[in-house]
């Protein structure tokens, strides 16, 4: 499974995908696998602060809820309203799938998170190949 090159991850499974101080964040395809058919999307609404390492949001299941963890600092500038009543779209692409777009605080923060091939090794060690 590909994980996109530009996108930064963390090892709870978000993805990241920075323009600026600009991000959009979403879950990973190996997540949204494991986690199988989701049926609901609690996210943070607009103008809310988010910080790195913090739980923003939720993602339920039909097997489990499973927090969403921020990969940086940041304040929520837009929501993607069509997973309030399509969450299965996160199942269908997970990685074009956006769940929140943020301005971050400090963009330096990106460097702390793994690449792409170094998330894929995370994976694999995880079980997930």
């Amino acid at each position: 499974m590909p994980f996109p090159t530009d996108y930064k991850y963390t090892k709870e499974h978000e993805w990241i995908k920075a323009d600026g101080k600009n991000a959009t964040i979403g879950i990973t395809s190996y997540a949204q696998e494991s986690l199988g058919d989701l049926v609901f999307v609690d996210l943070p609404k607009p103008g809310a602060e988010i910080t790195s390492g913090k739980t923003f949001g939720s993602v339920e299941s039909v097997k489990a809820v499973s927090d969403l963890y921020a990969p940086v600092s940041g304040t929520v500038t837009e929501v993607n309203g069509e997973l309030a009543t399509a969450p299965e779209k996160i199942n269908k692409d997970a990685h074009s799938a956006w769940m929140v777009k943020i301005t971050m605080k400090d963009p330096t923060e990106l460097n702390s998170l793994l690449s792409a091939s170094d998330y894929e090794k995370f994976v694999a060690e995880e079980g997930g190949r």
